[in-house]
């Protein structure tokens, strides 16, 4: 991934690369013997998930149902391969693995692996398995993600439901004591992260691609691996720290979330279509941008957000002293203010594990006085902005293009395009007014 720079740009700038790792280190698909570059040989899948069962514009009509099915075809064999290790780990680990990733989300990575192999003009029968595949894959790495997340922050609560470690705390707290439980449950979280990332990894060997797509498609997916726990190791770095610079804040942003939310999905589908390296590279630029849009949006929901809408209890970044963007502009912009009330509040609450809501609403007048919640938004905006820009001058299949740009910008969660701008905090007292969001504003 390429430095993240902290200067913002207009919307009406011309559009620059940013994707975290350029498609020309990608391997150069060598030169066929037919002249034209196109693999010659493709494997055929064979089983329930064969070729030629799948309807293109049935799936289109539902890809998170679709790829749902692919999961539950998936999973019921690796559970059945588990019980065969061990019934106990089968019933208490794995089937909590599998009910985690089947009770998923919007499956937004999936749909993004599809509508970018959609978009690429990837319709074929052989494509859409794989894309499908891929896409279920992801949905495990999510689960990884996720469950490892749960632990590092102490979260109690995912999607609404007790956290994997909380539910198996709570199993055995009666048999061991709350302290030895408690460790248990984080313990066994790990081995559950770990397993779904196994099995993430077994789908993608596991899916039959031509010889030159597996080759792209394999590096795509060993260096997002790689860059989501580089990017979930500078946010843990960061806290012990007290890191709380805008480009390193930024850095880990893209890392941790952008490229394995947007990016490497986009990639992902293009990849599996053949798409041409041109048209990679525009996906990633796009992917990108709206990925630090998506990130930057999640850390706003996490402190502003409805916790009925975001499935988790607010405030858990400043719980866990995170260095986020947002935090970041707001300590930027009160020091270059001298506002030492305002700093004092960020000292105070950030990385205090007993926050209460009292203490969170501290901070969030603050993180709205020095005008960082609308730097922030306005960010998201020309974020997006930006990513469209380079979707919009990729060489795309107009029937999937569409319904992939009403994906990315359902992901980056902005204003319809031709939205009002969230007002700065008015020019007066020590925070001017700067057109573009002042300290830390958009690359």
């Amino acid at each position: 991934m390429r430095p993240t720079h902290t200067k913002d740009h207009p919307a009406t700038a011309p559009p620059r690369p940013v994707a975290a790792t350029p498609v020309a280190s990608l391997p150069r698909r060598p030169v066929a013997a037919g002249g034209d570059g196109h693999d010659r040989t493709c494997p055929a899948a064979s089983g329930p998930l064969a070729a030629g069962s799948v309807d293109v514009r049935e799936v289109d009509a539902d890809v998170p149902g679709a790829v749902g099915r692919v999961l539950d075809q998936v999973l019921a064999e690796r559970l059945r391969r588990a019980r065969l290790a061990d019934r106990l780990f089968a019933g208490e680990l794995a089937a909590r693995v599998a009910r985690f990733t089947l009770q998923g989300g919007k499956r937004r990575r999936a749909q993004l692996v599809w509508w970018g192999s959609r978009a690429c003009a990837g319709r074929d029968p052989s494509s859409a398995a794989a894309a499908l595949r891929i896409g279920g894959a992801l949905e495990l790495l999510q689960t990884c993600a996720l469950v490892h997340d749960d632990v590092m922050d102490r979260a109690a609560l995912r999607r609404g439901r007790p956290t994997l470690h909380t539910e198996l705390t709570g199993e055995y707290t009666g048999r061991a004591g709350a302290e030895r439980a408690e460790r248990f449950g984080q313990s066994a979280a790990v081995l559950a992260g770990d397993l779904a990332l196994a099995w993430a990894d077994d789908l993608v060997a596991e899916t039959p691609l031509a010889p030159w797509t597996a080759v792209v498609v394999r590096r795509l997916w060993s260096d997002m691996r790689t860059e989501m726990v580089a990017g979930q190791y500078l946010d843990v770095q960061g806290q012990i720290t007290a890191t709380r610079s805008l480009p390193r804040a930024l850095r880990a942003a893209g890392l941790k979330s952008a490229v394995y939310s947007v990016e490497r999905p986009l990639a992902l589908g293009g990849a599996l279509a053949g798409a041409d390296e041109v048209t990679l590279r525009r996906l990633c630029d796009a992917g990108h941008c709206v990925g630090m849009a998506f990130q930057l949006r999640d850390d706003l929901d996490d402190v502003f957000g409805d916790p009925r809408e975001t499935g988790k209890a607010c405030g858990g970044d400043i719980r866990e002293g995170k260095p986020t963007y947002l935090v970041a502009v707001a300590r930027a912009r009160a020091e270059a203010a001298g506002d030492g009330a305002a700093l004092a509040v960020l000292d105070r609450w950030l990385g205090d594990a007993a926050l209460t809501e009292r203490d969170l609403e501290e901070v969030r007048d603050v993180l709205i006085a020095t005008g960082a919640r609308a730097t922030v938004e306005n960010k998201i905006d020309r974020l997006t902005a930006q990513g469209l820009r380079h979707f919009d001058g990729a060489p795309l299949d107009p029937e999937g293009a569409g319904r992939l740009r009403s994906l990315l910008l359902a992901a980056a969660g902005t204003r319809p395009e031709g939205g009002a701008a969230v007002p700065l905090r008015p020019g007066h007292g020590p925070y001017p007014t700067h057109a573009h969001g002042g300290a830390g504003g958009g690359r």
